[in-house]
């Protein structure tokens, strides 16, 4: 009937008997089942769904057992069936609950009375391949928080259209001084210094354009406290709970950028000690040169020589006082880093 290669084990639990020899034979017809294991009540169930080398992949459950049944039945059997589809078998007299226990987690609902091979043979396939998709995104919502809550660096989730706060992690919390509630009570223009809004609207233009749904920039943001902190963001579109978001990691580059101003600050102080070397410790220094050869090839009179050591002494006075401002600049440079 199918060519269907795949093969399922079922558990349907039934304390009819002539139901179960019933849903048995159609099952059996459908040709996608592999093993057909019976449970005539609820802790029948339970021991076969806690079996180590057991493996079920969907179960068939009346709703009526003699050791339980009803709401608690199912809220019961969800307790150990994990992620296995669970179908209602059910009469026409308990049609209206059984429409109910799709709120309570059952994957769909069968009438006994109206049962055959087709019905089955599609419930079967459309419930396994859909909790296949179901688990997929639950797995992939797990892998989002994981990423978002675990993350050390700050991040969170706006509504792009009323700008709220959805959703932020706990690194976010530590950084800025906000409570989670008072995250989600905020939109993102809290934490911007009124000059940067502007800057804030141009960047939502920008990511509204096509193809454009990975952002990067970097903006002044406050904290709770009123410190103003340097950031470096990238944003990312995408749905959350419905609505078009934009999630934003958050690095704070504040003591990086400070760095770097020390650093071109000391590169200026450098430059200038250089010059100072090269061009201002060239005169005096020439000038004592001068003076001392013309003394050495004894090219002046006695009446000179006081003229000479006034010129000598002067030249050399300047030249220690360039070197006292050469040695002041180099500390400022240590005092600087030593700050840093």
């Amino acid at each position: 009937m199918s060519k269907n290669l795949n093969r399922y084990d079922i558990l349907v639990v039934e304390d009819n008997p002539g139901d179960y020899l019933l849903v048995e034979d159609f099952l059996l017809e459908t040709r996608v089942t592999k093993n057909i294991r019976l449970a005539k009540d609820f802790h029948s169930a339970r021991d076969i769904l806690k079996g180590e080398v057991s493996h079920i992949d969907l179960i068939f459950l009346d709703l009526s057992l003699p050791d339980l049944e009803g709401e608690e039945l199912i809220s019961r059997i969800k307790e150990y069936s994990k992620n296995v589809p669970i179908i209602i078998l059910t009469g026409y007299t308990d049609v209206d609950f059984a429409i109910k226990t799709l709120s309570l987690g059952a994957s769909d609902y069968l009438l006994k009375d109206v049962l055959n091979t087709t019905v089955l043979h599609k419930s079967i396939l459309y419930n396994i391949e859909r909790n296949k998709t179901m688990v997929n995104l639950k797995e992939s919502e797990q892998r989002y928080s994981d990423l978002f809550h675990f993350s050390p660096l700050p991040m969170w989730v706006y509504d792009k259209k009323s700008l709220k706060f959805l959703d932020v992690n706990d690194a976010a919390i530590e950084h800025y001084g906000y409570s989670y509630e008072e995250f989600l009570a905020m939109d993102i223009t809290d934490i911007r210094p009124p000059e940067e809004i502007s800057a804030l609207k141009d960047s939502m233009i920008k990511q509204r354009q096509p193809n454009k749904n990975i952002y990067h920039g970097e903006f002044t943001h406050l904290k709770k406290n009123g410190d103003r902190i340097r950031v470096e963001i990238r944003s990312n579109s995408f749905l959350f709970r419905g609505l078009q978001a934009q999630i934003i990691l958050v690095n704070d580059v504040t003591e990086r950028n400070l760095h770097i101003e020390a650093v071109e600050k000391q590169n200026e102080i450098l430059k200038d000690i250089a010059w100072t070397q090269s061009h201002v410790v060239r005169a005096p220094l020439a000038r004592l040169m001068g003076l001392v050869n013309a003394m050495k090839n004894e090219r002046i009179t006695d009446s000179d020589k006081e003229i000479f050591y006034n010129h000598i002494l002067k030249s050399a006075e300047e030249l220690d006082e360039i070197v006292k401002s050469v040695v002041s600049k180099s500390q400022e440079i240590n005092v600087n880093s030593q700050n840093e």
